[in-house]
């Protein structure tokens, strides 16, 4: 029999018989090993532990540790959660259960059946039966008729139109007990890993996400290895729930959604204006100062511009119903991607070398129709604000350029008290490249741009196939919150496509026209969602430098209150966001009302302070600091902003 050799994440290389597969290696390794193994990735792509390899490969063995582990699990629970409905409700017929990032969800034809939450206890049952089966997740390649063939009997059109879509060749099934599912995996090696079940959330959602088809019931859940991990994810959902951005942002007036301006829509509150403010001054400061241009462009654009960028045909479905003017022959759209009109803005005047790298930032507001049910407070938005900004340089700059922009971002991240991140090197799907243009030159020179990048900065770095924009590969900034969360926020692409598309041209020092390197960059990504990311991760006990109302002043009585404006008006004169509170209410409530208002500072005053010319301050959640001079306390203020 030949052999092959077997490359691990190490570097070790080791030799097996052709057609062994990922699991039969782990199990040479190690039995224990062997019992966690849920998939495997071979060359990259990711694989069922089970299935043959047929030549000399990379291999890195997936536990429940890793991503693509979880995410394994994940989509072989939703096919789990699709036998358990097929056996308690007749006629029920399946769109797609994909893994998320959280758990996993099942589009659902519920037939002449209703589902509500109320039948979650059910399910779940009905899961832990079929799971308790431990029958194994079976691949086989079936051509199209078969597949067609096979899903007309069983009567579930959405199956075939799914089929249709497919490559005659390239079709697979999954069978696990008595269901059997178009997909392509991959899946765990059997439902006994699957031991702690959750289902979370019932939605409608419509077929393929259009509002003119049928409506189906998406069914969320969530399951574990083990009982304890279920256990810990609840605690998790509590906390999460009490940090919840759409609750702190009522409480503390942050913003506001109103039916009458629309859905997806938010209407900034004073004290959410102030904070999203600050941000942009922070960050627009910080821009000056490594060299970038402050731009202003337009919230529409014309037809041809996202036509020539590529938005258009890659998004233009997705987007806002077009707005036509009196004239016929136009057609605007409101602005998806600030980055046409950025290309248009370096089109103004020509270029030297001398004159690169040049760059150009903007908070520009951007519109996207997302679906109804995807909407989700600030996070996910109809109309929201990027801080994008765009470099255009030379090849030889790019490396330095890009290395340049993951320093402003991490010094963003530890502004914010963002500590712990891993960089994600999204690059293209290894196979089907239909949805990306430009040239394979032009993508091999961006994707090793990135990769030199982090190496040199000394990034911790995971790589996934199949994430790149459609335009070029990226550098996305997975952020961990305080109670463990991962968020995407940040992200660096590398754009030799738009340049060419624009016929972007500088000089260079050969006196002949070259083509720049455009990178994308966006520190805080979307303005709302960071400001939603940042509340949950703060807990809304926001930094001083930006919280809304820094210092609340408690006169005990009305007969301080010469005194207490005489505080206010030297915090006020410093800057300080400050105010007095004048409700006719005992000390005691005064304070636990500025505890949950999140207010950093309280200062009180009394008889006491009066005469001795001092203030007394409590510091929110620590307590008392004592009684000082308003000078002391202004040095602990600007200590504290500036840290």
């Amino acid at each position: 029999m030949n052999q092959i050799k077997i490359t691990s994440p190490d570097g070790t290389v080791r030799e097996y018989p052709q057609g062994i597969s990922a699991m039969e290696i782990a199990q040479d390794l190690s039995h224990s090993l062997a019992k966690k193994v849920l998939s495997a990735k071979v060359n990259g792509v990711v694989w069922d532990a089970s299935r043959p390899i047929e030549e000399d490969s990379t291999l890195q063995l997936l536990t429940w540790d890793d991503a693509d582990g979880k995410s394994t699990f994940w989509h072989s629970s939703a096919h789990l959660m699709a036998e358990a409905l097929e056996s308690l409700y007749e006629g029920v017929r399946f769109g797609i259960g994909p893994p998320i990032e959280n758990g996993f969800y099942y589009d659902v034809d519920m037939g002449n059946n209703t589902f509500s939450s109320n039948d979650f206890e059910a399910l779940e049952k009905k899961m832990q039966e079929l799971a308790q089966n431990k029958s194994k997740y079976v691949r086989k390649n079936v051509s199209k008729a078969d597949a067609i063939q096979y899903f007309e009997e069983k009567g579930d059109p959405y199956k075939l139109e799914l089929i249709d879509d497919l490559e005659d060749g390239k079709i697979t099934f999954y069978t696990q007990g008595n269901f059997t599912d178009l997909c392509r995996g991959p899946h765990i090696p059997n439902t006994g890993l699957i031991k702690a079940i959750k289902l979370t959330k019932v939605a409608g959602a419509y077929w393929r996400g259009d509002e003119k088809r049928p409506q189906m019931t998406r069914i969320y859940g969530i399951t574990f290895p083990k009982q304890k991990d279920l256990d810990d994810y609840n605690i998790l959902i509590e906390e999460a729930l009490k940090r919840d951005h759409r609750k702190i942002g009522r409480e503390l007036e942050l913003f506001t959604f109103s039916e009458k301006v629309g859905m997806g829509l938010p209407l900034w509150l004073p004290n959410g204006t102030l904070i999203r403010d600050k941000l942009v001054d922070f960050l627009k400061n910080e821009q000056l100062k490594r060299g970038y241009k402050p731009v202003v462009t337009p919230h529409i654009g014309k037809k041809d511009l996202y036509v020539t960028s590529g938005h258009y045909e890659k998004y233009g479905k997705d987007a806002f119903k077009p707005i036509l003017t009196p004239d016929e022959n136009e057609e605007f759209y409101l602005k998806p991607m600030n980055c046409p009109h950025h290309c248009e803005i370096y089109r103004f005047a020509p270029k030297s070398y001398k004159e690169l790298p040049y760059r150009v930032a903007e908070f520009g507001t951007v519109y996207r129709y997302e679906q109804s049910g995807e909407l989700h407070g600030l996070t996910r938005v109809r109309g929201f604000t990027q801080d994008d900004a765009h470099i255009f340089c030379t090849p030889d700059q790019l490396k330095d350029e890009f290395k340049e922009v993951i320093s402003l971002i991490k010094y963003v991240f530890t502004r914010l008290g963002f500590e712990h991140f891993v960089t994600q090197i999204s690059l293209r799907d290894k196979e089907d490249r239909s949805k990306y243009i430009g040239t394979e030159e032009n993508w091999h020179k961006a994707e090793t741009a990135i990769i030199e990048a982090t190496e040199e900065m000394d990034l911790e770095t995971v790589v996934e196939y199949g994430e790149a924009a459609f335009y070029g590969p990226k550098l996305d900034f997975m952020v961990k919150d305080a109670i463990g969360r991962s968020w995407q926020l940040g992200t660096i692409q590398v754009d030799y496509n738009l340049p060419e598309r624009f016929d972007l041209e500088y000089v260079g020092a050969d006196n002949e026209k070259h083509r720049p390197v455009m990178i994308h960059r966006a520190p805080f990504g979307s303005l709302e969602r960071f400001i939603a990311i940042l509340t949950e991760h703060c807990a809304g006990n926001f930094p001083l430098w930006l919280a809304p109302k820094q210092v609340v002043i408690l006169p005990i009585s009305d007969k301080f209150q010469e005194y207490a404006e005489n505080v206010l008006n030297n915090l006020l004169y410093s800057g300080v966001r400050a105010y007095i509170d004048t409700r006719v209410e005992k000390i005691g409530r005064k304070i636990r009302d500025a505890e949950i208002g999140k207010i950093p500072y309280m200062v009180i005053i009394g008889n006491s302070e009066v005469e001795n010319e001092v203030i007394s301050i409590r510091k929110h959640s620590e307590g008392d600091m004592g009684k000082m001079n308003i000078n002391e306390f202004m040095n602990i203020l600007t200590d504290e902003n500036f840290r």
